[in-house]
């Protein structure tokens, strides 16, 4: 055997042997970063004033939740808003159990968070003397910045090319997260505080298992919304972030408020394609089939309720009738309007046939956004030490029991800063010399010949999870996922040691490690708050269940 070494950030030991050639690599930063969304770019933009930063991210490094976001980002930005307007929204939203102390720090740090972006190089719409704010359902004034109807984008972007142009950064693209490597499982025992140490990490296109190593390690992995079979969510959404750090010994809360969202569109060739709420907050009215709007009866905001009640609403209609979509309609609105101020889903409407100036779009609810995460403090930090988590892989408090629109990009960006100070004063204190890491181990692995396991357990995970941990659920059918859940991780768990591990294989046990958390939280709340909606529990219990739901490994 003989052993070359290259000095530098990426320290690569390539290993030959008489009849095998594998490269085993190793990557020391002072900041591992996993996640490329505006969580993500954020924090790392900042801590290359400091370090250098690794930042992993499994598909290109655009391919993010972020990236999609239309609808834009809420902050008080006219003199007719105020703080306590925001906070009071995002409270009533959040029904009952948003952290306030950590609504008023976001709410409050927002304006700030603007300018960041904008120096940044984000492009938001303007109109007049001043930028376009508008109105989404929940909030009580015009207070959405956005970039047409193509928000998300144009964040992204420009986060992009800064990360990209700065030397400190350095971007592993086409890589996922296996595991949080920590001082615990380094040591295999118990200890009590446990530190992060970085990840290992697969290179999807080589099929090589590298070592991450850093001081800080920051989860920006973004939300599930692949665990449920409909969803407008991008591929890349399988809760790896959550997964790592519940396998680490994290903390785990609220994972039982999955956020649907109301108003997808529904056509057989869109694959998920979001008609942002935003639509609503410019005057489009939900009817069904016959034309008849019925969101009256549901909210006195009628189509501007809260999203958990807007999406509750469109599935009971649609139940009751036996109808496969409700429409959403703005064909009231002048068609140039409509054309200039949505001009992404108006295009994107318009390939599939449908012209939303001159006809209402089929729309159904699909999982969106994942309101509970990686239990972490007002600086994003978890309980394991050196471990961070923000964005929606994160569980702030800001959002309770549900989202209030527009508020997310918002609070990854503030908890990216917050984190981002936090981690410096870690760094400061810190000796940290990297650590002597064992390399993944795949000596005994081989080859699948079965990949249908694979493809078989995705599908059946997903399609219980719609139907039993969906919009309603129930006692009978909570239990009926649990037992599946069980089963398939038994599968997974079997399956994943003995063959040589896949980006494919990862996400599977990731989905099922998220489906299992979704589920054992939404059995143990016996309410209906939110985005919890179950007919053996119909009515809200601020006696025994104005809490949040907690949930830990036992090792």
């Amino acid at each position: 055997m003989k052993s070359l070494t290259k000095s530098g950030p990426e320290s690569i030991i390539f290993v030959f042997f008489t009849n095998l050639s594998e490269v085993y690599m190793k990557v020391d930063s002072d900041f591992l970063v996993i996640g490329s969304g505006i969580a993500g770019l954020s924090f790392a933009l900042q801590a290359a004033k400091h370090g250098r930063v690794a930042m992993v991210t499994k598909r290109e490094i655009s391919e993010s939740a972020t990236n999609y976001a239309q609808g834009g980002i809420a902050s008080v930005y006219s003199q007719e808003d105020t703080f306590d307007a925001h906070v009071e929204d995002t409270l009533v939203a959040g029904a009952g159990i948003c952290h306030e102390d950590v609504v008023r720090m976001v709410v409050e740090e927002g304006p700030t968070i603007i300018r960041n972006l904008i120096d940044w190089g984000v492009k938001f719409t303007t109109s007049g003397d001043g930028y376009d704010l508008t109105r989404e359902g929940g909030h009580s004034q015009r207070r959405i910045l956005h970039a047409d109807d193509v928000t998300g984008r144009e964040i992204e972007r420009a986060l992009v090319a800064a990360a990209r142009q700065n030397p400190n950064i350095e971007i592993y693209e086409h890589h996922i997260g296996i595991d949080l490597i920590t001082e615990a499982k380094i040591m295999r025992k118990r200890l009590k505080p446990n530190r992060c140490m970085g990840a290992h990490v697969l290179d999807i296109n080589r099929g090589v298992v590298k070592t991450f190593s850093a001081r800080i390690t920051l989860l920006a992995t973004g939300g599930a919304g692949k665990v449920y079979l409909y969803t407008c969510n991008p591929d890349v959404a399988t809760g790896d972030g959550v997964a790592m750090a519940y396998r680490a010994g994290a903390t785990i809360a609220n994972m039982e408020f999955m956020q649907f969202h109301p108003t997808t569109l529904f056509h057989p060739h869109a694959k998920s394609f979001l008609i942002s709420e935003a639509v609503r907050g410019e005057g489009a009215i939900l009817k069904r089939r016959d034309g008849t709007p019925f969101m009256e009866k549901y909210h006195h905001l009628k189509d501007l309720a809260p999203r958990d009640i807007v999406a509750r609403a469109i599935d009971n209609e649609m139940k009751t009738s036996g109808d496969d979509c409700v429409y959403l309609d703005i064909t009231h609105k002048e068609p140039e309007y409509v054309r200039n101020r949505f001009p992404n889903i108006y295009q994107t409407c318009l390939e599939y046939g449908l012209d939303m100036t001159r006809e209402p779009l089929p729309v159904v609810p699909a999982a969106h956004y994942l309101c509970g995460g990686v239990a972490v403090d007002g600086n994003g930090e978890t309980d394991v030490q050196h471990l961070y988590a923000i964005g929606e892989v994160a569980f702030t408090g800001l959002h309770g029991a549900n989202r209030l629109a527009s508020n997310s990009l918002l609070e990854a960006a503030v908890f990216a800063g917050r984190a981002y100070q936090h981690a410096i004063e870690q760094f400061a204190g810190c000796s940290f010399d990297y650590p002597e890491i064992p390399e993944w181990d795949s000596s005994t692995a081989t080859n699948s010949d079965e990949m249908v396991v694979v493809s078989q357990n995705w599908d059946e995970i997903r399609r219980f999870m719609w139907n039993y941990v969906g919009i309603v659920r129930s006692d009978k059918r909570l239990e009926r996922a649990r037992r599946r859940i069980r089963l398939i991780q038994e599968e997974i768990e079997d399956y994943y040691w003995n063959f040589i591990v896949t980006s494919d294989l990862v996400e599977l046990r990731n989905i099922a490690t998220v489906a299992e958390l979704i589920i054992r939280c939404a059995q143990v709340r016996k309410e209906s708050r939110g985005l919890h909606y179950t007919i053996d529990h119909p009515e809200r219990d601020d006696v025994h269940w104005k809490k949040d739901t907690f949930i830990k490994k036992h090792f």
